[in-house]
């Protein structure tokens, strides 16, 4: 069966082929369950009683870092791991647990949501009573502006500018993979305990029902499409709820597999040159598994590393600008749908030697991309720091808006101006990345993106804090 998916993180369109001209297209991102808590506008609520105090909090609407938080284990104490403070900044706090690992987390004082600011609770998501991490947060909202830039640039203007594809080939090799990753970093705690599989539920498989319906209704008005619901085909930004939801509930297989990433990478290089249906977005969720064991695998010193590391923050911006000028070079010749890892060997006409060999290429490349691109997100808190916070909102939002827009043709007239149609077209994807992120907008789409559901979160959000988007279980 054709899937309704187009591009992951990508220019739009719809289609079950590989898109010509328009279309709309992807990333990331994140949500739900596993997260601790955060109040309805998105900010985390303060520890349950009983419940270590955490050194950073995310929030179950966090997409896709968020959607599976280090101690998503649904209760207190357990999925758990040694939090202790380090790095620059002030307020510092550790959370045990049993998992033996250590997480990183900085306060500074003035930052919204910080431990001990003087600010916190009054600054643009709201009281944060507990500290998170600047540096996640930074890198999840930067992730999400290159899906939501990614999608407003229609194919047409892609192939139609050697320098707009180029920078599209860029953005396309590791924005993806560095969501994925952070989601499996998040996921670390995921045992499959019944609190956990209803957050699951109602944080992942909820939303995704919900706005299956919504994009198959705007695609039917917008493209005069017929109505057709199906459910087990993600349309547009679905794919990754689905893909996500399928990725977590491997977790636990994944902790008893010997070498788990390099089978991983079996797997994806296996789904590609094997026939393989496109329900559930399975040809995304095989050839991107690795990143997503990638991340399970990972440790806060890791990114602390990178973040530390003089000599890796040097090193990063040569790295990325090397990606663009072999981008540049490759960008005449090369297929785009090499990148979105929906189409296999047979779908791009090569052979499976040829396969093979540009597909290990690639994990090679994005693994120094998405290395570079970390090491360059700020460490301290920033105005950006409180909307990386609340990803999910714009990741599922802002593919209805620009599935609208392309399918009216709001973007023609910009395509001949090649380069500085693209130039405005990714200050109008920022700008809606940011407007999507705002208070306003959440409290006005919060029911569709986390709807309250009977027996998942009515009666646990009653034994919380009220309000919460996902209820506290002790």
């Amino acid at each position: 069966m054709a899937s309704k998916i187009i591009d992951p993180a990508g220019p739009g369109g719809t289609g079950s082929s590989r898109p010509a001209g328009t279309g709309v297209p992807a990333e990331g991102s994140d949500l739900p369950p596993g997260s601790p808590d955060a109040p309805a506008d998105g900010t985390a609520a303060p520890p349950a009683a009983g419940h270590p105090a955490e050194a950073e909090q995310h929030t179950d609407r966090d997409l896709p870092a968020d959607a599976a938080d280090p101690r998503a284990d649904g209760g207190s104490g357990s999925g758990t791991e040694t939090w202790t403070g380090t790095g620059a900044g002030t307020g510092a706090g550790t959370w045990a647990g049993a998992g033996g690992d250590v997480e990183t987390a900085v306060a500074a004082p003035g930052v919204p949501g910080a431990v001990g600011s003087d600010v916190a609770g009054r600054e643009a998501v709201g009281a944060d009573r507990t500290a998170r991490d600047p540096f996640l947060d930074n890198a999840k909202f930067l992730l999400i502006v290159l899906v939501v830039v990614g999608h407003t640039w229609p194919m047409g203007l892609v192939e139609g500018s050697r320098t707009v594809k180029a920078a599209y080939l860029w953005i396309s090799s590791f924005h993806m993979p560095a969501f994925i990753l952070l989601s499996g970093y998040f996921s670390r705690g995921f045992t499959g305990r019944p609190a956990q599989l209803r957050k699951l539920l109602a944080g992942v498989l909820v939303p995704y029902l919900v706005f299956e319906l919504l994009y198959t209704a705007v695609e039917a008005a917008a493209w005069g499409k017929p109505f057709r619901l199906t459910l087990t085909e993600p349309t547009f930004v679905c794919w990754f709820l689905a893909a996500l939801f399928v990725w977590r509930l491997t977790v636990p297989l994944w902790r008893v597999i010997p070498w788990p990433l390099p089978v991983a990478a079996l797997v994806s290089l296996a789904a590609g040159t094997s026939t393989v249906g496109h329900d559930l977005a399975l040809p995304r969720v095989l050839m991107f598994l690795p990143w997503f064991v990638l991340g399970l695998a990972l440790r806060p010193d890791h990114f602390a590393r990178l973040r530390t590391s003089g000599l890796l923050r040097w090193c990063a911006p040569p790295v990325l600008v090397a990606g663009g000028v072999a981008a540049y070079a490759l960008a005449p010749g090369t297929d785009v749908h090499w990148l979105w890892m929906s189409h296999g060997q047979a779908e791009l006409d090569v052979g499976t030697s040829t396969y093979l060999l540009v597909r290990i290429g690639l994990f090679a490349v994005t693994a120094l991309m998405t290395s570079a691109f970390l090491a360059l997100v700020p460490r301290r808190a920033r105005w950006l720091t409180a909307l990386g916070a609340v990803t999910l909102y714009p990741y599922l939002l802002h593919g209805l808006l620009t599935t609208a827009a392309h399918a009216y043709g709001w973007d023609a007239p910009l395509r001949p101006l090649g380069p500085l149609g693209a130039a405005l077209l990714t200050a109008c994807g920022a700008a809606v990345a940011v407007l999507l992120s705002t208070a306003p907008v959440r409290r006005l789409a919060r029911p569709l993106i986390e709807p309250p559901v009977p027996g998942l979160t009515w009666s646990r959000r009653r034994r919380g804090s009220p309000g919460t988007s996902e209820p506290r279980t002790a």
